[in-house]
C-alpha cells in the first residue's frame, strides 16, 4: 500500500508542477494558435496595413505572442514547473540568443560597410 500511495503522490506532484493539463487548456491553446496564425496571414494577403515594414513588425509581434502561447499551453512552462529551473533555462537561452543575433547582425553590418565595392575594384586594374 505504501508503494501505491507513493506513486499516486508522485503523480499528483508531477501534474501540479506542469499545471492543469486538461482538454480545455489544449483547446484554448489551439484556438489561440489558429487566431495568431490567421491574422498575420490575412494582413499579408489583403495588404491591410499598406506598409511592408510595418506588416513585418506586426507579424514578428504575433510570432512572439504565439511562442509564449505554445510554451504555456503545450509545453506547460511556468515558474512552478521543475522548481523554476525550466524558466531559468529559458531566460538564459533567450539571453544567449539575443547576444548571438545582435553580434551576428553587428558583424554583418560592419562587414558590408567596410568591404570595398566590386565596381571600384574593377577601376583599380
Amino acid at each position: 500500500m505504501t508503494a501505491h500511495s507513493h506513486s499516486a503522490h508522485h503523480a499528483a506532484d508531477h501534474a501540479t508542477a506542469h499545471g492543469d493539463i486538461t482538454l480545455s487548456g489544449y483547446l484554448t491553446g489551439f484556438g489561440l494558435s489558429v487566431i495568431l496564425t490567421a491574422i498575420p496571414f490575412w494582413l499579408v494577403m489583403t495588404n491591410a496595413l499598406g506598409d511592408k515594414s510595418l506588416t513585418a513588425v506586426v507579424i514578428l509581434g504575433f510570432a512572439a505572442v504565439q511562442i509564449v502561447v505554445h510554451m504555456i499551453y503545450f509545453l506547460h512552462m511556468n515558474t512552478r514547473s521543475e522548481g523554476g529551473w525550466s524558466m531559468l533555462a529559458l531566460i538564459f537561452t533567450l539571453i544567449l540568443l539575443v547576444i548571438t543575433m545582435t553580434g551576428s547582425l553587428w558583424i554583418m553590418r560592419h562587414l558590408n560597410t567596410n568591404m570595398m565595392p566590386t565596381h571600384e575594384m574593377s577601376r583599380m586594374q
